[in-house]
């Protein structure tokens, strides 16, 4: 059972993953089981060149950004589950559990947080959410999940270009970010909760 499992690899489900493993040490989060379901073939990341992103090198690719964006996570945070080579076809929901079927397994969990792009959206469940993208242009018919403030519903988070931000990778990532810090601060009996590594001074 996971406290949280994510649903995408790509800018928003690798940062909101980040923050939420950076938070292990706080005792209101150390027992919580994080996952991640990453498959990165749908990210639009994998064709783009990164120009213009604060700290990321210029010409830096975006699939070898996705890459190392897992190595990080792996090493600094591996108590966070990455579940790869897996797409997310359905989800149901009994009482407060969620049921994530992939091609391949069903996983149950708590929180889901749907990080996937808005290209083709096809997760058997959530129909119910979808609307039109409001910041996208309309010829090209890209999907959204109905969300305040990137809650869907109680229990669904959506992340990134799904949670109707413009394709941008500083925006998408910070939108990870920001779910991320909204389920701790749930985790932390509601007090606002943001997580700050700092420099020890000698």
């Amino acid at each position: 059972m996971f406290d949280v499992l994510i649903i995408g690899g790509g800018a928003a489900g690798i940062s909101c993953a980040l923050v939420l493993g950076s938070a292990k040490e706080r005792e209101f989060a150390s027992d919580k089981n994080i996952g991640i379901i990453i498959h990165q073939r749908t990210s639009s990341l994998q064709n783009a060149i990164l120009n213009n992103v604060m700290g990321i090198a210029p010409n830096t690719a975006g699939d070898d950004l996705l890459e190392e964006s897992r190595k990080q996570l792996a090493s600094t945070y591996p108590h966070v589950s990455q579940i790869e080579k897996e797409k997310v076809l359905e989800i149901e929901k009994n009482d407060a559990i969620f049921k994530v079927i992939t091609n391949k397994n069903s996983y149950e969990a708590k929180n889901i947080v749907v990080a996937i792009g808005p290209k083709n959206f096809a997760i058997k469940g959530l129909e119910a959410y979808t609307e039109l993208h409001q910041k996208l242009p309309a010829a090209k018919q890209r999907t959204q999940l109905k969300n305040v403030d990137h809650l869907v519903d109680k229990g669904i988070y959506v992340a990134g270009t799904l949670a109707g931000c413009r394709s941008q990778f500083a925006i998408a990532a910070g939108s990870g970010a920001a779910v991320a810090t909204d389920i701790l601060t749930e985790w932390n009996d509601g007090k606002t909760t943001m997580i700050h590594d700092k420099k020890t001074v000698s």
